[in-house]
């Protein structure tokens, strides 16, 4: 082996090799073995290439050798173009050999299911990356090498995205879409037995190309090196956009806490994406959609101000209004624009139109290049818009009309704020009429829905690229050992939860536990009436759902009669609590995720945490900007700004608990198997705990 060799990275002869062995190479038409070779040979440079094929002797130009053990030396990488019944000896001799990667195209399946496990092994043992398996290969667009088991698109287009999926199927269709995307790097990872998402982000990173990255993402493998990585692109100020399918399997295993089943099996993408300001979509369209726009090179500035947002450009009234409805649905706002966009608007629309954002433009259709071209960069310069759309069905004129196009390719000049034509109808698009604007630069975005979504992502990221990651958390190592024992011993009474709380600077009302009608009594009085009774016994979960919390006791008799109805219904532990303000109720919670651990949930609390699918999810740890993140995602949020008449909520001391127990998931992670804080009353005044369950693992 040179020097050279020995030096370069396992990951990079995999994606950059220089010599290629292909075993199965075939001379059939339309084998695999032949696709295989084809894409190869497109490769440029063309590799060193190795046929290894016992049932030819040449094929084209090429000898074909017997066995990989007839090529002198190792080489960078090795396709598998073989049935899974070979690869495990096809692997081992690569291995024995000192092969530096490979490509398994197979799906690697045998009849005792551990063919996988054995291939890794191998793999690993040997220090071999591998792509796959149940793959399609990779393109390296910058260095040239094509190693894909289907015949993609060549030259593939060169541009700024690096693509990472677990799909196959939407490998061939990314990369064939009729859409403005280039590529540095686009890898089928398939089943990654050795070489996973990480590996191949970190290395898309090294390519100073990598501008964006992409990502289809059926599981989560090796969380914490994909933590690493995406931390890494925010680091470098590449943004990811994610498709991710399927969550937690395990997930579905729900404890005896809401926290549980709030959290849900999507709870560790969720909270991977929020720690990493990762832009998720929700299906291809919206992928697409969102890459060509960040593609196009143009970012949002200064987003969060009041009154900022989008402005677009309409050349029907009813397809205007179904833009602000699915923009209102989705979350995506319009600019407020100023007087004197109105005025330079009014200007140059015809009699009866409104200078108003969102933009009706047609009225006679006279000078319709020189008008919406005039409309849009005057809404461009306006401050408050962030960007600018031309919504219109970009369907071919059966006229020859070009003035939309013209129109957008002129604005496109005249101003560096994104810009983009979206399209309501993607069946109706007028391809060569879309392929000139992406010629000029403009990204064309292919419906409605997607392409405000993909417009808000665009807001969002502005809003990532400020944010600074959480500083590390430095465990309280006297306090974390106090509780760890402490729930190793046994299940938490709701008193003790309580005092767990407390001891993470989490609010909790005055209280006493009690064991007789006397006791409670004088913990009453010493608290105060109105009081709140609640059973304390163990194994009660959820109390209000057995008849175990009286609420507005107002005097001894009634703390006495509450508390011999308890106790001959449910036992005789008891908590005497003092009464909370009213406020909004919140639920918190910890729930373990099984791919990255504890997670903290937030939800609405009370009654509501059984009625509404209203919650975020965020990992641990959590500085105080992470929690309102966490808070403004939930559909109640607008309760905490007081409504009908209700005074606003201590919002920070809601995010403060969030913290609080980010905290403790850190500290008692290990130990906790799910926590639920519910509810979370939050009023002016501040927010307090009223009830907790702990389960420990």
């Amino acid at each position: 082996m040179s020097r050279e060799v020995e030096q370069r990275r396992p990951i990079e002869a995999m994606l950059e090799a220089r010599s290629v062995a292909v075993v199965g190479a075939s001379a059939r038409p339309g084998s695999f073995g032949d696709r295989v070779l084809t894409e190869l040979s497109r490769s440029s440079p063309t590799p060193q290439i190795h046929l290894v094929n016992p049932k030819y002797e040449k094929i084209g130009s090429l000898p074909c050798l017997a066995s990989l053990d007839e090529i002198a030396g190792p080489v960078d990488l090795v396709l598998f173009c073989v049935g899974d019944a070979s690869l495990e000896s096809q692997l081992q001799l690569a291995a024995r050999r000192g092969d530096r990667a490979g490509v398994i195209f197979g799906s690697a399946v045998d009849r005792d299911g551990s063919l996988r496990e054995r291939l890794a092994a191998t793999a690993v043992e040997a220090g071999m990356e591998v792509c796959g398996g149940g793959c399609m290969g990779f393109v390296n667009r910058v260095h040239g090498l094509r190693a894909i088991g289907y015949l993609e698109p060549h030259p593939l287009p060169q541009g700024p995205i690096a693509l990472v999926t677990h799909s196959g199927s939407a490998f061939s269709a990314l990369l064939r879409a009729d859409r403005r995307l280039g590529w540095t790097l686009a890898v089928s990872s398939g089943q990654e037995l050795v070489t996973t998402t990480a590996s191949y982000i970190d290395y898309a990173l090294s390519l100073d190309d990598t501008e964006i990255v992409a990502l289809l993402l059926e599981t989560m493998r090796a969380p914490a090196e994909l933590r690493a990585s995406l931390s890494a692109c925010a680091a470098a100020g590449v943004p990811v956009v994610a498709l991710t399918v399927g969550g937690s399997p395990e997930g579905r295993a729900m404890v005896a806490a809401h926290s549980g089943a709030l959290a849900g099996d999507d709870a560790s993408w969720e909270a991977l994406c929020d720690a990493h300001g990762v832009l998720r979509v929700r299906d291809l369209d919206e992928m697409a959609d969102t890459l060509e726009l960040l593609a196009a090179g143009r970012r949002v500035a200064h987003c969060a101000a009041a009154g900022r947002g989008l402005a677009s450009v309409h050349d029907s009234g009813a397809e205007r209004t179904l833009a602000v409805d699915v923009a209102d649905a989705i979350g995506v706002p319009f600019a407020r624009i100023a007087g004197a966009t109105r005025d330079r608007l009014a200007a140059m629309l015809d009699p009866g139109l409104e200078p108003t954002n969102p933009l009706d433009v047609w009225g006679t259709g006279a000078a319709t290049r020189d008008l919406f071209g005039g409309c849009i960069v005057a809404l461009a310069e306006d401050e408050a818009v962030d960007a600018v759309a031309l919504c219109v069905d970009l369907v071919p004129e059966l006229d020859g009309d070009t003035a939309y196009s013209e129109a957008v390719i002129d604005a496109w000049s005249l101003t560096t704020k994104p810009l983009c034509v979206l399209s309501n109808l993607t069946s109706a698009i007028d391809r060569p009429g879309a392929r000139r604007l992406r010629d000029a630069g403009v990204p064309v975005l292919e419906g409605t829905r997607s392409g405000l979504q993909a417009l808000a992502h665009l807001r969002e990221l502005e809003k990532h690229s400020r944010r600074t990651p959480p500083q590390p958390y430095v465990p309280d190592s006297k306090r974390r050992r106090r509780w760890s024992s402490r729930l190793s011993a046994g299940p938490l009474a709701g008193a003790d939860a309580m005092v767990l709380l407390a001891d993470y600077a989490i609010a909790v009302p005055a209280s006493f536990a009690v064991t007789s009608a006397e006791e409670a009594v004088d913990s009453a009085r010493e608290l105060g009436f109105p009081v709140v009774l609640k059973t304390d016994e163990p194994e009660i979960a959820h109390k209000s759902d057995v008849g175990g919390v009286l609420l507005g006791l107002s005097s001894p008799e009634a703390v006495a009669a509450g508390y011999r109805d308890l106790a001959a219904r449910l036992g005789r532990r008891a908590v005497v609590m003092a009464t909370a303000p009213p406020g909004v109720e919140l639920a918190l919670g910890i729930v373990r995720d099984p791919l990255l651990g504890p997670v903290v949930v937030v939800g609405a609390g009370g009654v509501l945490v059984e009625l509404l699918a209203d919650r975020a999810v965020g990992l641990p740890p959590l500085d105080t900007a992470g929690a309102h993140r966490l808070l403004d995602r939930l559909a109640v949020r607008p309760m905490l700004d007081g409504i009908r008449g209700a005074p606003a909520a201590d919002i920070d001391a809601a995010a403060a608990a969030i913290v609080a127990l980010a905290v403790m998931a850190v500290e008692l992670g290990e130990s906790l198997e799910a926590l639920d804080v519910n509810p979370l009353r939050c009023w002016p005044g501040g927010a307090l705990a009223l009830d907790a369950l702990v389960v420990s693992r």
